[in-house]
């Protein structure tokens, strides 16, 4: 680079027209690679990147901590849309609705019955025993009772077995709850990972405009034989890896705030601020 700089001043002393070229390039397209990712908008980058332009509502060069919801919001948000939290909050009403049946249980053994007999009680008016059924002769009216069987163990092990299905019903509610943790502390990790990957992202980019400016002045002097194939080639691979370092923290970026989404639950959307 040192080698570079050198030849930079005493080319710029002599060819006063690549002033004019490097201006250009700082303002417009860069040489061997998409306009549109230069000097087009956040959509067209999206669109060369995600291959659909309204899939991402975000802007690279604001800040991502400015442009989505403040973290507690996104945190209510995950709590409320996250897919293992509503599954957690589904095994907890299971298990309140078992514990409440558990105390219902006993009344398995208790069952209750009823019956209604009609008869002419002539053995009653007659008073002549050689009527065929006396007893259905009187036997008529309502009949209800109750029938209580308890086992020895249930009458001991009720109370265990009431126990147990609190407990089990405590344990899906302290899981949820270390659930949200784990939720939280994920979401401090993406968050963060979200807005380092930014502005690397931005630094890569400024980067480009210097390997740019670079690479086309080491083209005009290897065309004019003031540089040989070497240092022209090492030129090259500077600047074609910046651009290679560009896309990797543009893909960083992209993953991570697609990890947002889907942790959060909602579209990109409506995780912006409005």
């Amino acid at each position: 680079m040192i080698m570079y700089f050198y030849k930079w001043s005493s080319f710029f002393c002599h060819h006063y027209c690549l002033l004019f070229i490097s201006g250009a390039l700082l303002c417009g397209p860069v040489f061997g690679q998409n306009s549109s990712f230069q000097k087009g908008s956040a959509t067209n980058m999206r669109g060369s990147t995600l291959g659909t332009a309204d899939s991402l509502y975000v802007d690279f060069n604001n800040d991502i901590a400015m442009q989505l919801l403040p973290f507690n919001d996104l945190f209510e948000l995950a709590l409320s849309h996250s897919p293992l939290l509503n599954f957690e909050k589904e095994v907890a009403n299971a298990q309140e609705a078992s514990y409440k049946l558990s105390k219902l249980q006993i009344l398995q053994s208790v069952t209750a019955g009823g019956s209604y007999s009609a008869g002419n009680q002539a053995i009653i008016s007659t008073g002549s025993g050689s009527t065929g059924d006396a007893i259905g002769q009187i036997a008529n009216g309502y009949r209800v009772g109750l029938n209580l069987q308890l086992s020895l163990y249930e009458i001991i092990g009720r109370k265990h077995m009431l126990s147990q299905a609190k407990a089990t019903y405590q344990s899906t509610l302290t899981r949820k709850e270390i659930l949200e943790v784990q939720l939280k502390r994920e979401l401090i990790d993406l968050f963060q990972d979200l807005v380092t990957a930014q502005k690397v992202l931005q630094l890569r980019l400024k980067d480009q405009q210097m390997a740019t400016v670079a690479y086309q002045i080491a083209e005009v002097e290897f065309k004019q034989r003031k540089l040989d194939v070497n240092a022209f080639s090492n030129a090259s691979k500077s600047y074609f890896g910046v651009l290679s370092s560009i896309e990797e923290a543009r893909g960083s970026f992209l993953k991570y705030l697609y990890n947002l989404e889907a942790l959060v639950g909602v579209p990109i959307q409506r995780l912006k601020r409005k």
